[in-house]
């Protein structure tokens, strides 16, 4: 289950974190969208890796925020 999400017209964006190993952590992103033809879902995540669950989480709503910009409604 996500930890955040935001929407924006007909899509939808899943934000979450991934524990890696070391006490690493990645955020992602599930981009989902509804469209006339269909459903869609693309798994986004960010490129680096944090230490941190919380700095992780940042980099994914950031990530999320500049996905969601990009689609035209």
């Amino acid at each position: 289950m996500a930890l955040i999400d935001y929407t924006k017209g007909n899509a939808k964006a899943e934000v979450d974190v991934i524990k890696l190993e070391h006490d690493r952590f990645q955020g992602t992103v599930l981009l989902k969208s509804q469209t006339k033809t269909g459903h869609a879902e693309v798994r986004h995540n960010v490129e680096t890796v944090s230490s941190s669950a919380a700095e992780a989480l940042d980099e994914a709503k950031a990530l999320a925020h500049r996905l969601l910009a990009a689609i035209s409604i």
